[in-house]
């Protein structure tokens, strides 16, 4: 029988909600018998899934300032307010906190003492649009996309590109700068290749890493755009587009995970990796599966 618990305006629940999955190759993926579940509901709008080092999920809701942290006991707590209207997230290899503050236009880092440091506002001097997701690379490099949703007001670059910080810091550098409008990235563990989501455009590339960061021989993936997204072990990409797609590393498409609500972005988590958390508009989702995070 579903549970729920009210935390202000909040609800945590465990309830089943959704069919898992279509296609053969997505029933090699998702874990016997699971099916969606919604874990909490009530926000504006989430976003950002990010795992921690221990398999919690922090997660954001953009109208509401707020960065929330779903434990792997399943408890859900505010982890931050006034967060610059904070979109994408992602942990580096210290236990930092790394932040797309769409609100404040630009990119910040959140130390486990709380302490905030920003890494990135302009580009050659002027104000980025509204920066929206970010990867960090193994060699401690920042990749972010630079879109604008909503008003236009004020934007200062000359389109929506795809920006990389180098590790030790300095200028950052526009490594995509013939998008439409990019949004979702992710890379791989080894550091090799970049997946972008061109959500204007309607589809994803991938690009091989260069030793200094650039990107090249960039090559579809997918006939699909993407909010966020993720990778598992095996290197399946994991879109967010209505439904959660999933595609095979050669860019085959194995199949769907069906959500209640419009998926904006996907993480791994839990203290295996094993359980797929998607945010989704005003609730947050999980579906156990049998391949744990890339």
């Amino acid at each position: 029988m579903p549970w729920t618990s009210s935390i202000g305006s909040l609800f945590v629940l465990g309830a089943m909600v959704a069919a898992p999955a279509a296609g053969a190759g997505v029933g090699q993926l998702v874990a016997p018998g699971a099916t969606v579940t919604r874990l909490a509901t009530g926000f504006a709008f989430t976003e950002g899934p990010a795992c921690d080092a221990e398999g919690n999920i922090f997660f954001t809701d953009i109208p509401n300032n707020r960065i929330y942290r779903w434990s792997v006991e399943g408890k859900l707590t505010t982890f931050r307010e006034n967060t610059g209207g904070a979109n994408g997230l992602y942990f580096d290899a210290q236990g930092n906190l790394l932040a797309c503050e769409g609100g404040n236009r630009r990119v910040t880092r959140i130390a486990p003492d709380g302490q905030r440091v920003v890494l990135a506002d302009r580009y050659e001097g002027k104000k980025l649009n509204s920066p929206n997701d970010l990867w960090v690379h193994p060699n401690g490099g920042v990749y972010f996309t630079d879109p604008r949703y909503g008003r236009q007001e004020g934007i200062e670059q000359d389109g929506f590109h795809v920006y990389y910080l180098p590790p030790r810091g300095g200028a950052i550098v526009r490594v995509i700068d013939d998008l439409v409008k990019p949004n979702g990235v992710v890379g791989t563990p080894d550091g090799k290749l970049l997946y972008v989501a061109d959500a204007g455009g309607g589809k994803t590339y991938v690009y091989r890493i260069q030793p200094d960061g650039s990107l090249t021989d960039r090559k579809l993936i997918a006939p699909v755009g993407s909010d966020g997204m993720t990778l598992d072990e095996q290197g399946n990409l994991y879109l967010t587009r209505k439904v959660v797609h999933i595609y095979a590393p050669d860019g085959r498409k194995l199949g769907e995970i069906a959500v209640p609500e419009a998926p904006s972005n996907v993480c791994f988590g839990g203290r295996d990796r094993r359980t797929l958390f998607i945010t989704a508009r005003r609730g947050l989702y999980a579906i156990r599966m049998q391949v744990r995070g890339g």
